[in-house]
Formats: structure tokens, sequence, C-alpha cells
């Protein structure tokens, strides 16, 4: 389990030399789900493995080339894949186009005008194959109503996009609204209800200054709480527990990135709501 104190992790807390943010299932305490964040000047290149975990290239400002090179698909054959992610100016902007690279796979992202590029990643075991994402295909949801209404860009959502463990959205909260309301949680295996999800928030917010708020409570007796002030750049792990509401300041709309993964055999997002706040999404 995760000590309560590491699981608000600020702007800058995990940043090294080659990643702004770096949060892997050591660094969380956990066992699948991974969120990475790269920052590439003009004309810069990346390169990594990705081991045994299946992952999501997503722009968040900028385009780039992706090349993934390795084994690809359930044969196993060779191949090498070279995809073009038109991205977005933000995260605010719209949906991205976006690369799936599978597991035991080499991947270069080059950016002839430089940006930043988020890598949503998960442990996994099957070998696919390596994919591009085109966003007019996106599913966009709109979810909820009034101050809790906010959009929700289902680009790999377990009904949307295949992938082995990984299941990661965005979502966009208007300036002084209410989102991931009402609090639910999934961190049981329960077949047909719930299933077990490690999840990380990844927050931007619109404007100078802007910052909302994330709640985390506890499920069970020594549970995960967490209430911060989140900015743009920082996280919140959720191992366990109820989450929400995510808050947005009034005047800034908040963005962040949800990426889940666990241990369950299937790959579905189905969560509980907290039992005095069983009405759902209105």
């Amino acid at each position: 389990m995760t000590h309560k104190t590491e699981l608000y992790v600020p702007k800058g807390a995990t940043a090294n030399a080659r990643y702004a943010v770096d949060i892997d299932p050591k660094r969380a305490g956990w066992t699948h789900s991974s969120l990475r964040i790269v920052e590439l000047e003009p004309g810069g290149t990346h390169t990594f493995t990705t081991g045994d975990s299946e992952w999501i290239v997503l722009s968040l400002n900028g385009g780039c080339t992706v090349r993934v090179s390795g084994e690809s698909g359930e044969s196993g054959a060779a191949a090498d894949a070279e995809f073009q992610i038109l991205g977005r100016e933000s995260v605010f902007a719209g949906v991205s186009d976006f690369v799936y690279a599978p597991r035991d796979a080499r991947v270069q992202i080059a950016s002839g005008a430089g940006g930043r590029f988020a890598l949503a990643g998960a442990k996994c075991e099957r070998l696919l194959p390596a994919r591009y994402g085109p966003a007019p295909e996106v599913p966009v949801e709109d979810r909820g109503s009034g101050n809790c209404a906010r959009q929700v860009r289902n680009f790999a959502s377990a009904d949307a996009f295949e992938c082995d463990k990984l299941i990661t959205v965005e979502v966009i909260t208007p300036g002084g609204n209410w989102s991931s309301y009402p609090p639910h949680k999934h961190d049981e295996n329960r077949p047909g209800e719930e299933t077990e999800l490690e999840e990380i928030y990844y927050f931007e917010i619109d404007g100078p200054h802007g910052f909302g708020y994330q709640r985390v409570s506890p499920s069970r007796e020594g549970g995960s709480e967490v209430l911060a002030e989140v900015r743009s750049g920082d996280a919140v792990l959720v191992p366990d527990g109820w989450h929400g509401p995510s808050i947005a300041q009034p005047g800034h709309n908040m963005y962040y990135l949800n990426v889940m993964a666990g241990p369950g055999s299937e790959r579905q997002w189905r969560i509980c709501f907290h039992p005095d706040h069983t009405e759902g999404y209105r």
C-alpha cells in the first residue's frame, strides 16, 4: 500500500533527466499503472523500450513521429511501423490522435517543432500490434449535467480501443464545475459489479494561476485519503478508495488524464458509487 502522504505527487516530484513526470508501479507502490511526461525541444527525440508494459503515446501539445520496432502481434512476427501524430495546441483545444506501442518493443518519438507528450502505460501479458488511433474516431461523451457537467474523451476506454490491460481517458471539467462525481471506487474484483483498477490522475489547468481540488476518501479502514490542491503538472495516485469530486476553480477549465490498469483478467471499467451518493451520473 502506498503511504498516504505520497498519493499527492506535486509537479517536479518525480522529474528526472528523461521525464517531467515519471510514475511507475514501484514509485506508486502497486503493480500495473504507469505515467510518464516527456518534453521535447524542436528537433528533439526520445527513445525508450516498452519492456513488460504496453504504452500509448498521446500529445499534450505538439506533433511528433512515432517509430515502433520489435515483435508485434500475437503471432510474434517481427514488425517495424512509423506513425505521425498531428497532435494539438493544448489539451483544451480538442482531442488528439495517438499511438499504441506494444510490450517488448523499442519506441522513438521525434518532434520537429517540439512538444509535450504523455506516455500512459500498464504491465501486460498479451503482445498486440502497434496501431494508430485517429482523433476523429475518439468517442467524446458529455457526462453529468448542470454544475456537474464535463466532457470525457474515451480515446482508450475499455469499449473504444483494444489494449491488454491499459484503460486511459481524458476529462475536461469547466471552470466552477465538479467532475469525478458522485464519489466512486474500483478497488475490488466483484464479477459483473466492480473491477480492481489502480488509477493515476494527471492535471493541467487552463490559464495562469489556475488550480483545482481532488478528493480521495477511504473505502476501508486505513484506506487511502487525499484532499489536495492541484495545479498544472500535478498528479494524484488512487490505489484504492472513493475518488471524487474533482473541482475546477471558477474561470479555469481543468483537464485530467486518467491512467488505469489492474490485475483482473477482464479489462473493464466497472465502478461502485459511494453508498451516500447512489444516484449515479446526473
